[in-house]
């Protein structure tokens, strides 16, 4: 199956170990994440966080360089003025491919909820990332 996670990358004991480096609660579907950065051939992604998520930026960005073989871009969220006399700003779900393809990515990651543009819309090739968290309601 094309979509399936090859056993290289789902049974890699070195990737497991840096996958450690993540909060055990938090799902960034890291294998996921590779291995459609392989399928794609990209060289260069875009790694779009909401401001939450930021702090575990340099970490995946790190474990992804190292396993899927290509450079990455962080960037923040897209927090657009929408309406000038009242101040508020566009949703942080929005993608920002424009940029991203501006800086010269092939191949976007978005993490955290959102608006879901179609990935048959977008300047580049995409990927969503709605980083499940488990909370262990025991505690």
């Amino acid at each position: 199956m094309a979509n399936q996670i090859p056993d290289e990358i789902q049974n890699d004991p070195q990737l497991t170990k840096a996958i450690e480096q993540l909060p055990w609660n938090y799902n960034f579907e890291i294998r996921k994440t590779i291995w459609k950065i392989k399928q794609a051939g990209a060289k260069r992604v875009a790694l779009q966080f909401p401001e939450g998520l930021l702090l575990y930026a340099c970490v995946i960005s790190d474990i992804l360089e190292r396993f899927a073989g290509a450079t990455s871009i962080i960037m923040g969220d897209v927090s657009l003025p929408r309406d000038h006399a009242k101040n508020s700003r566009l949703p942080s779900c929005c993608v920002d491919d424009l940029t991203a393809k501006a800086l010269g990515a092939d191949f976007m990651v978005h993490y955290g909820h959102s608006c879901l543009v179609p990935i048959d819309v977008t300047t580049i090739k995409m990927l969503y990332v709605f980083v499940d968290i488990t909370i262990d309601v025991s505690h």
